[in-house]
């Protein structure tokens, strides 16, 4: 198997172990389309599921199912001979059986929860299949099989579960510290306030050349006094001395 196709596979699988409980063995309901699209395509589903979901499977069909097949006639001898290898799943029909899509649907219920994948060619089933929560779908594309990817209800309520999971441990939380002191039961725990921008990531406003404000700023602000040089007195005979030197 291509590396590309194992991690598909192993995505959509891990989807539903994550989020829906499933576990190995997987437990695979086989219905007779399938049979019939593998005997066609010389294909052995014994073989060739299980190492394609890479893990144990177990094979299950139901009562119903052999007796729809059954009742097509022997065209369908071949495919009816390979649904009769596998298991037969208690299904609650056995004594009134109805159609194999029928007791699949009533076997899956409304959210699955033995945990089944479902194969089959069955389009009508495949479409109805899709609208139940976490069903995993399993069909032959000419001789390769695959695993459907989840359907958006599936998606919807994995989405859902993981928010309510959120609230219920922040609520957990929050009385635990109301049992530790830490919180007063009637005291909102505090939310924290959205600062503002750093003001050093914040570029400063760049102030146009010959601006106003600039000019009012420079004819506002007191000008500065200069400093007045102090005379010194000179005695008047020193005077007269310097004056007599001057003249020599």
């Amino acid at each position: 198997m291509k590396v590309k196709r194992y991690k598909k596979v192993n995505k959509n699988l891990r989807f539903f172990i994550n989020n829906f409980g499933f576990r190995q063995p997987f437990q695979v309901l086989i219905d007779g389309t399938i049979c019939y699209c593998a005997l066609n395509n010389k294909i052995n589903i014994a073989d060739n599921i299980p190492r394609y979901l890479q893990g144990e499977i177990k094979l299950l069909t139901t009562q119903c199912a052999i007796v729809e097949m059954e009742s097509l006639g022997s065209k369908l001898n071949g495919a009816l001979l390979v649904l009769k290898q596998y298991a037969v799943h208690k299904c609650g029909h056995e004594g009134k059986p109805i159609s194999g899509s029928k007791c699949f649907l009533s076997m899956l219920g409304k959210s699955n929860p033995n945990h089944y994948i479902v194969g089959t060619q069955d389009r009508d089933l495949q479409d109805k299949v899709r609208g139940i929560i976490g069903v995993p779908l399993l069909y032959l594309h000419m001789k390769t099989p695959v695993l459907e990817k989840p359907s958006d209800i599936s998606i919807k309520a994995s989405v859902s579960r993981l928010s309510a999971v959120g609230a219920s441990e922040a609520k957990a939380l929050e009385e635990l510290k109301v049992k530790n002191g830490l919180l007063l039961s009637n005291e909102k725990p505090k939310r924290k306030k959205k600062k503002g921008p750093n003001p050093l990531s914040c570029k400063k406003k760049m102030k146009k050349p010959g601006s106003n404000s600039t000019i009012s700023k420079k004819e506002g602000q007191p000008e500065v006094e200069k400093k007045k040089r102090k005379r010194v007195k000179i005695s008047q005979h020193i005077r007269e001395a310097l004056l007599q030197n001057k003249n020599y």
